[in-house]
């Protein structure tokens, strides 16, 4: 069991059709994460829908609907194991109608592989400028970008520069340090400098993407912190009961503990106590930081809880906030942002429509500084203060308290407008 090595949740992010499918498919079986006889069947899948070429990518999208259309919709999970640690990769869609899947993934990794297509008039996109975006403000550190397709520009060396030239460009714009991140050149459909050395890039002296991957510093593991496990999903399994599914964001859940899932039924949370703890389909004693778990709560029934919710220890609940103060910044709004606007804000595994209630000042999106105080209205480009009053009971923490619940994605008609922190809030009385 992989439970000794340390625990890397790694997210793959980047424009529609760069490859993030393919890439993480052909990982996996170079390593002998996939056998043989699973790769055969999805080849002769792959003819049979008329995708060619697409068996590597089929390894994550194991939703039908996906392999019809071959492209990725929901987050896949697979776990896949190093020399030196044990990662879930979570395959994040690049589809603009997905970005909310991608928000959910994101916010759930430690570091991202953000992968960019060097084929001719590919490089930088739409969706590679918004998902690098993301990454940084929903937290992400640590990214290697993994410069793909090379295979289809003869493996040039000049074309992998150019690229290189145009992401670290993007990368510094969002606030990352491009001498700080790894660039590799790949073709993942052949398998070019994924797991093994190709004698095609022979001009690149680094790393392959599966020796970069093990460079990564693993998290620190907020285990000192308040218990917060926001609910992804909750099941009726035969013979356990109610399982509910979530990834523990700060503190230790054990066998044992009592707790409370909040804002849950009417606001006004359920209590009860944790009966069992699995990962990967294997019982655990505990849960910590980074773990992905399927849990049964003893008292609690499926209609109590639902996707959103936040389990937190019953001595320290987690806050549900009837108001909160924010710090944003629009990325995307094709007018302005004005006292009264309601968008949707996506924090952990909630989706709750929060209003707007006051524009409290306006920043400097680079340096933080004050440009105004109370302006009438905000932009694309601009980053606020703002304060924000949630239509339905939110479970939010505070950025220098609980960070990890702390940041959130605002959409509005599919396209997400802007991210953000809360650094204040009221707590619901």
């Amino acid at each position: 069991m992989g439970k000794e090595k340390v625990h890397v949740n790694l997210v793959f992010i980047g424009h529609v059709d760069h490859g993030k499918s393919t890439t993480v498919g052909r990982l996996l079986y170079d390593t002998k994460n996939i056998d043989e006889q699973a790769m055969r069947k999805l080849k002769d899948k792959a003819k049979q829908l008329g995708k060619d070429g697409f068996e590597f990518a089929f390894v994550m999208d194991n939703l039908k609907e996906e392999q019809e259309r071959g492209v990725t919709i929901d987050l896949a999970h697979k776990r896949f194991e190093t020399g030196k640690y044990y990662f879930t990769i979570i395959d994040a869609p690049g589809h603009r109608d997905f970005i909310k899947n991608m928000i959910t993934g994101a916010s759930q990794a430690d570091a991202a592989v953000l992968v960019v297509s060097g084929n001719k008039g590919d490089g930088v996109q739409a969706q590679t400028k918004e998902h690098v975006f993301l990454a940084k403000t929903l937290g992400i550190g640590q990214l290697i970008v993994a410069i793909n397709k090379l295979d289809m520009v003869g493996y040039s060396q000049q074309r992998f520069e150019e690229v290189k030239s145009e992401v670290s460009t993007l990368l510094k714009s969002v606030g990352y340090d491009p001498n700080k991140v790894l660039f590799i050149p790949i073709a993942s459909y052949p398998g070019d400098n994924l797991a093994k050395k190709s004698d095609k890039l022979s001009w690149f002296s680094g790393p392959t993407l599966l020796e970069a991957i093990d460079t990564l510093t693993p998290p620190e593991k907020p285990t000192q912190l308040p218990l917060r496990l926001p609910v992804q999903d909750v099941y009726n399994i035969t013979g356990i009961g109610v399982v509910a599914v979530g990834r523990v964001e700060t503190g230790v859940m054990k066998v044992g503990d009592k707790v409370i899932v909040v804002p849950a039924r009417e606001g006004k949370g359920v209590s009860g106590e944790v009966k069992s703890i699995e990962m990967h389909h294997e019982a655990l004693q505990q849960a910590e930081p980074g773990d992905n778990v399927g849990f049964n709560v003893r008292g609690i029934n499926k209609k109590d809880i639902t996707r959103g919710d936040v389990v937190g220890h019953v001595d320290n609940p987690p806050t549900i906030a009837s108001e909160f103060t924010a710090q944003i910044v629009v990325l995307n709004h094709p007018t302005v942002i004005t006292v009264g606007y309601t968008p949707v804000f996506h924090i952990h595994t909630a989706q709750v429509a929060c209003q707007i209630t006051a524009l409290k000042k306006k920043l400097n999106p680079a340096t933080g500084e004050i440009l105004a105080e109370n302006p009438d209205f905000i932009k694309k480009g601009d980053a606020a203060v703002v304060q924000v009053k949630p239509t339905t009971p939110l479970v939010i923490e505070k950025f220098k308290e609980i960070p990890q619940l702390a940041r959130f994605a605002v959409r509005d008609s599919g396209t997400t407008v802007a991210a953000g922190m809360c650094i204040d809030l009221v707590k619901k009385g």
